[in-house]
């Protein structure tokens, strides 16, 4: 390997979640910040929780709420494409039937 190139490695680096939870491991940072741990993250503690820093979920259930509200106020409109898919042909029995 070439001399001096390579990032120093803190073999006792402190790793601290947002929980408080706190725990060492090798790293090139001597302390790292994370936001969800095992000890907190919802797949590993069982709860039911949405972990979301940047508000994306808020956002989607913003969408998801005006959407619902203009479904109420305005009912779908049927465009000629959706009506030509519901024309249906008679067939030729339904043909010689009305006749």
């Amino acid at each position: 390997m070439k001399a001096n190139i390579h990032p120093k490695y803190y073999p006792n680096a402190q790793v601290v979640c947002s929980c408080g939870y706190t725990f060492t491991t090798g790293s090139t940072k001597p302390k790292i910040n994370v936001e969800v741990c095992y000890k907190c993250h919802p797949f590993f503690t069982g709860e039911k929780r949405y972990i979301d820093t940047l508000g994306q979920v808020d956002k989607f259930q913003r969408k998801e709420k005006f959407a619902k509200e203009y479904k109420e106020k305005f009912p779908s409109k049927k465009t000629k494409r959706e009506e030509k898919k519901e024309y249906k042909p008679k067939s030729l029995k339904e043909l010689l039937m009305e006749m």
